[in-house]
């Protein structure tokens, strides 16, 4: 019992301790927010209204008003001021001539009107006088009212010929904070009181001043016959509560927490001081962590209870999970044994699977090298007749120039020479582009210009096309198109769609070729069509499958080859009739 209500106490106390960092915690939190949120209002006030000064120095009517003292000239100014003040927002706007005399106010029709008083006392005109502008906090010895003096030196030909002064009045910015919960000031570099929610805290200090200072701030009536005392701010707490203190309201009935947060206003000497109420959250918080505290612990006592008398239960329920255990761990040996079995015979069939792959691909391989060396059996013929025609050639012009240099004609045997050298170099091109073309090798997809394989394909075919008379027309929307496939493939599927093209045009007197190709967003888009007489319909559902053909001596294998390396390149090959047989491959574009 003794334990049970110990344990109860402790977690009392700690659920105190808790609570209290909670909630000083979150209403540190809520004071920085609020700190935050009425720095920024501040310094926008200000902000707004810094830039006039420097425009009223710069104004042409006030600057020719000071400089010629006119009194009409200057009275004339009145008005302009008045109508600016009024706009502006601000409280008076007036103008000093270099003695500290005011010759000119925006309130010059009020009683209070500020016109003939002399300011050189205030320190902002002697800032002013000194360092060209300034901004000064102080009270209004006319309209007894607080506010930010922001002045502006004007200099002439012969030295300084006035100041500009604007009063900004805080007033309506206390009557914003005022709104709210949580007090708010602004103290200056010195810690006095400027700017407040609560107007009996206007003009004290947060530490005493010191004699000497006290004395220069009468002087100026800066704050006027303000006494400057202490702010009431109680002891603060220890520890990590140093910002927490203890202060009675003006009015209130008695002493009260709040958290303190301090952040300076940017631009000025300022800090702006939010205290924010930490008893309603204290006592919420405390009030909150009591009842859960106190459940806990009747839980924890009534868990206890009961974990007593389940004691025995446990032992035998332990007792029975063991039996159940060894029944399991049979079951799972069993069972085991036959995934390991099942598991071996899977790792067999995925084997054999990526045999008969390997299988698969190097036949398709041998399939595509054996579809080139028949299409090289095929265009053999033209091929030879395409060589020994440079051959001839070049019999005939070294002939030639073994006579001419022996009648010592050099010149004209350099020529015979050069002719055979080209002979030669386009001998190597046809036979460079049959070794390309025989060779044995893994698909390589690249970039490749498409022009290129148009030219190695025709250099293959070209005789064929120039004995059957065929009319070749190359279309090209773009001569640097490129596409992403294996050259040497990609060469064969044209060869092979030139070569079907030719035989359907062998019976054909005026016979006619055209390959064009265009660019089709990512992708490249090549047409080899024909004028003949097309395809049967009965062949064209079943075109790309082996062993159809329209051919009396034909295997059926070429086409289905030529779409396998076009699929393969990750394009398309398709065929329709239209005027003849049209074949349409699509590939990607190179990028």
């Amino acid at each position: 019992m003794l334990l049970a209500l110990a344990t109860l106490v402790a977690l009392d106390f700690g659920a105190r301790y808790a609570a209290a960092r909670w909630a000083y915690g979150s209403v540190r939190v809520a004071a920085e927010t609020a700190a935050e949120l009425r720095v920024a209002v501040l310094q926008s006030e200000i902000e707004k209204h810094r830039s006039l000064p420097l425009i009223l120095a710069e104004d042409p009517d006030v600057r020719a008003a000071l400089a010629s003292k006119d009194p009409e000239r200057i009275a004339a100014l009145n008005p302009k001021l008045e109508t600016l003040s009024t706009g502006a927002r601000v409280s008076v706007i007036y103008l000093l001539d270099p003695s500290g005399m005011t010759i000119a106010a925006s309130n010059w029709r009020t009683p209070t009107s500020f016109i003939g008083n002399n300011y050189a006392f205030r320190p902002y005109y002697r800032l002013a006088m000194d360092h060209g502008a300034a901004e000064h906090f102080a009270f209004g010895t006319v309209s007894q009212l607080p506010g930010l003096f922001l002045t502006r030196r004007l200099d002439g030909p012969d030295g300084v010929i006035g100041i500009v002064v604007v009063k900004v009045e805080v007033q309506a910015i206390e009557t914003e904070w005022q709104r709210f919960a949580t007090p708010t000031f602004v103290t200056d570099e010195r810690g006095i009181v400027l700017i407040t929610s609560e107007p009996a805290w206007r003009f004290q200090a947060l530490a005493p001043i010191a004699p000497d200072q006290r004395a220069a701030i009468r002087a100026s009536l800066q704050f006027g016959d303000a006494s400057l005392e202490v702010l009431p701010l109680a002891s603060r707490l220890g520890g990590a509560d140093q910002d927490v203190v203890r202060l009675r309201l003006p009015g209130g009935p008695q002493d009260r927490m709040f958290v303190e947060h301090a952040a300076e206003v940017p631009t000025t000497a300022w800090r702006l001081h939010v205290l924010a109420p930490a008893e309603p959250t204290l006592g919420l918080a405390t009030a909150a962590a009591q009842a859960i505290a106190l459940l806990a612990g009747l839980v924890g006592i009534g868990a206890t209870a009961v974990w007593r008398l389940t004691r025995r239960r446990r032992a035998n329920e332990r007792n029975r999970q063991e039996r159940l255990r060894r029944e399991l761990e049979a079951n799972v040996a069993e069972r085991t044994a036959e995934l390991r079995s099942l598991n071996g015979q899977l790792l067999a069939e995925i084997d054999e699977r990526q045999r008969a792959q390997a299988a698969l691909d190097d036949l398709q391989d041998e399939l595509v090298q054996a579809s080139k060396l028949a299409v090289l059996g095929q265009i053999s013929a033209s091929v030879a007749h395409e060589i020994n025609q440079p051959v001839a050639a070049i019999r005939t012009f070294a002939d030639n120039a073994r006579a001419l240099l022996a009648r010592n004609d050099v010149a004209t045997a350099g020529g015979n020479l050069a002719t055979i050298a080209a002979l030669t170099e386009k001998i190597g091109s046809i036979t460079g582009e049959l070794r390309a073309f025989a060779r044995k090798a893994p698909a390589k997809v690249e970039a490749v210009p498409l022009a290129a394989v148009i030219d190695g394909a025709l250099l293959l075919v070209g005789h064929r096309l120039r004995m059957q008379a065929v009319d070749l027309d190359v279309a090209m929307a773009e001569p640097e198109l490129a596409v992403t496939a294996d050259r040497i493939r990609l060469e064969q599927v044209l060869v092979n769609l030139l070569q079907n093209a030719l035989e359907a045009l062998s019976d054909k007197p005026d016979g006619a070729i055209r390959i064009a190709a265009r660019r089709q967003d990512d992708e490249i888009v090549i047409e080899i069509a024909d004028n003949g007489p097309g395809l049967p319909p009965a062949v064209m559902g079943s075109l790309f499958m082996p062993f159809t053909t329209t051919k009396p001596d034909g295997l059926g294998l070429g086409l289905v080859i030529s779409n396998d390396i076009v699929t393969e390149a990750g394009g398309t090959l398709r065929v329709d009739n239209r005027d003849g047989a049209v074949f349409t491959i699509t590939l990607p574009r190179a990028l």
